[in-house]
């Protein structure tokens, strides 16, 4: 059989195929080929989706690989029966093309959804994306039973159909069967392939993968949580990683509970072994978010409560005497990781902070906080963390971005948030720099 041509045009609308499907419209392009909106006259002109095999400038055994690639889709397709996965209908050539038809999904990509969002100055909220991970963990849990790795999960690739809840899982195109997932936990069950199937989106997929191929269950999962931080911030994952470290640094641009904060970081762990090894894991720990946790007394000052002394101008840390705190230690000096007190929504009383997607000034947000002045006994001493000189560097440095505003925002979000230690003050200063890369040096330069 003679190779198709490198590239063959678009097939225009009302084309008859295989004499069956009626070309509508284009939806899509890649770099395996066209997707297209057909209708199937054989089933009273249901619309369908007619995937084209057409690999761009790939010659050679290069163009046999793709196009074994493009059939293995149909294969993967053929044994899912999910009720969020497009189902498969069939799989011909024709003309020198290859085609895969499979039901078409009416709905928006969540990138598109997300765009909508941000057109009205909105991201997607953290309950909003909990459940939204609570719905598509189930489904990457059916894939990898099924000893099959997606390797593209990205907004893109994830839909809501319209007048449905659950998403739907799509383009199976880079897809990936292994031979054996029983024991997940075992890194020698991760599969390694040519460069001709290095795939997945930059950004969204993991080091091992996008490098050296390595795919496994934590690498869909290591995807789905970029997915989920990019729904949350309304950034692309370029501006939420460190370009020196190469850390993740997506906290700096939403506010979300501790708990919920800390099953993302472990998905989007750089290290394979560190992740979550199986979507049940993500739902369990998911699970337990919201629950009553009942604090050991061993546990319950790690990170000390802080108030506010009568001049409004120095925030003070009460420590209890133990000889697991160090006393001449501030807050300031604490390292980030130490998350207790670093999100409003864990500060104790209710937080100015309540819809962080409804204003980017503290003032407008709804709610009262109930952390009022606390005084110290003898078995307590007190800590200075936030002074006014570390205050007044940061209202120039703040100018220095957005002009005289700074004293009035930095006024403020010190009145409306009494609590805070030096860490969350500058984060929360951060948030009023419109330009991301303006907001992180100006966060790395108070740091320094």
């Amino acid at each position: 059989m003679s190779q198709p041509p490198l590239i063959k045009p678009e097939i225009p609308s009302g084309t008859l195929i295989d004499n069956r499907y009626i070309i509508q419209q284009l939806l899509g392009q890649g770099g395996l080929g066209r997707t297209y909106l057909a209708f199937d006259t054989r089933r009273f002109n249901e619309a369908c989706v007619l995937k084209e095999f057409a690999p761009i400038g790939t010659g050679g055994g290069g163009l046999e690989k793709c196009r074994n690639l493009f059939k293995r889709e149909a294969k993967i397709l053929h044994q899912l029966e999910h009720p969020q996965i497009p189902r498969f209908l069939a799989c011909f050539e024709g003309d020198g093309r290859l085609f895969l038809v499979q039901e078409y999904v009416n709905g928006k990509t969540y990138s598109a959804l997300l765009r909508d969002r941000q057109l009205q100055g909105q991201t997607f909220t953290e309950q909003e994306v909990i459940q939204w991970l609570k719905y598509l963990l189930p489904v990457l849990e059916y894939i990898h039973q099924h000893h099959i790795i997606h390797r593209d999960i990205s907004p893109d690739n994830i839909m809501l159909p319209e007048g449905n809840i659950l998403p739907v899982l799509i383009d199976f195109g880079v897809g990936k069967q292994i031979a054996d997932l029983n024991d997940v936990n075992n890194a020698n069950q991760a599969t390694f392939v040519g460069k001709m199937s290095l795939v997945g989106k930059v950004g969204y997929a993991p080091r091992e993968q996008i490098s050296l191929g390595l795919c496994s269950p934590s690498s869909d999962l290591y995807a789905l949580g970029v997915t989920a931080v990019v729904l949350l911030t309304g950034k692309d994952p370029s501006f939420l990683m460190d370009q020196y470290s190469l850390e993740w640094k997506w906290r700096f641009y939403t506010y979300v509970s501790d708990g919920f904060a800390q099953i993302l970081d472990k998905m989007l762990s750089d290290t394979p072994r560190h992740r979550y090894q199986t979507s049940q894991e993500v739902l369990r720990d998911l699970e337990l978010l919201g629950r009553p946790q009942t604090a050991s007394p061993s546990t319950m000052f790690d990170v000390p409560p802080t108030i506010l002394t009568p001049d409004s101008q120095t925030t003070v840390t009460i420590a209890q005497s133990s000889p697991n705190l160090d006393l001449d230690e501030t807050v300031l000096s604490k390292p980030p990781s130490q998350q207790a007190f670093r999100h409003p929504q864990t500060y104790q009383g209710q937080s100015h902070y309540q819809n962080p997607q409804t204003s980017r000034h503290p003032q407008t947000y709804q709610g009262q906080s109930s952390y009022q002045n606390q005084p110290t006994n003898q078995n307590q001493q007190q800590i200075t963390s936030l002074n006014a000189a570390f205050v007044q560097r940061c209202q120039d440095a703040l100018a220095f971005y957005i002009g005289p505003m700074a004293s009035l925002i930095v006024e403020d979000t010190l009145a409306d948030n009494p609590q805070v230690t030096p860490y969350q003050f500058v984060e929360l200063l951060a948030r009023e720099i419109p330009e991301s890369e303006a907001a992180l040096e100006f966060t790395r330069r108070l740091f320094s």
